[in-house]
């Protein structure tokens, strides 16, 4: 098989990951694609998924650039930011608590804790020191 007759036996696999995002699920499978890519390889220029890394880098950095994260001023700033994204309720979020915990957290009765922000962190896809 040649380049072009792998490569079109490949596409449907591969087309998907370098459509424009529409959806912060999307977003979400797109960087975990990157992610992935990066981890086998794809970091080195000099690797055949460089190019793919960069491709993908480019549909990630269109959507941030489309819906970007606001540099946060604390924790409760990101919440309310990731909430309004992906379109949940207070009672949405078991990892933090109750309904009555989180609307506590969001109108600054209470603070997030270490165990909440680990579990944000790791749900959201995103590191933990963007919460502290």
């Amino acid at each position: 098989m040649n380049r072009v007759e792998s490569a079109i036996a490949h596409w449907p696999y591969v087309a998907p990951l370098l459509r424009p995002l529409s959806t912060p699920d999307d977003y979400q499978e797109a960087v975990a694609a990157l992610d992935a890519v990066l981890d086998a390889g794809g970091a080195d220029e000099s690797h055949p998924l460089a190019g793919l890394a960069e491709q993908l880098g480019e549909v990630v950095a269109a959507w941030e650039q489309r819906d970007p994260m606001p540099a946060p001023a604390d924790g409760v700033t990101l919440l309310r930011h990731l909430m309004d994204v992906h379109g949940l309720r207070q009672s949405d979020l078991p990892e933090i608590g109750a309904q009555s915990v989180v609307s506590d957290i969001l109108i600054g009765r209470r603070s997030l804790n270490i165990r909440q922000v680990k579990a944000l962190a790791a749900r959201f896809g995103i590191p933990v020191g963007n919460f502290l």
